[in-house]
């Protein structure tokens, strides 16, 4: 028997955040842009951007920012609270895993 389970922030009962998102949001910061971070996450280009516009709108705070194509491209980076609603995300995952892992070893330790 092994623990699993599956977090996401919610505000007002609307789903916010998540790991779809966060890898997405990791790509972004990887990639340096949207397309290319949604090709790598398994997402369409219109699919990422409606993820990213619910988050914002439910939010309302800018998760990335863009600029826009040209002789030199366009681009995106994440904003300082995309950062940070990152950085917590992956913060309170990594904790609920060593929780997990805690309980786990407790299950075995018992038998179950």
């Amino acid at each position: 028997m092994s623990l699993r389970a599956k977090i996401w922030f919610e505000l007002g009962g609307e789903h916010i955040f998540g790991p779809g998102r966060a890898a997405l949001l990791e790509a972004i910061e990887r990639e340096g842009s949207i397309q290319a971070a949604a090709a790598k996450v398994g997402l369409s280009y219109r699919h990422a951007w409606s993820m990213l516009r619910a988050s914002e709108r439910r939010w309302g705070r800018k998760l990335i920012e863009t600029s826009r194509g040209g002789s030199g491209g366009g681009g995106a980076r994440l904003t300082d609270a995309g950062r940070a609603l990152l950085r917590v995300f992956r913060r309170v995952e990594s904790g609920l895993q060593k929780a997990f892992q805690e309980q786990q070893h407790e299950l075995e330790s018992a038998g179950i």
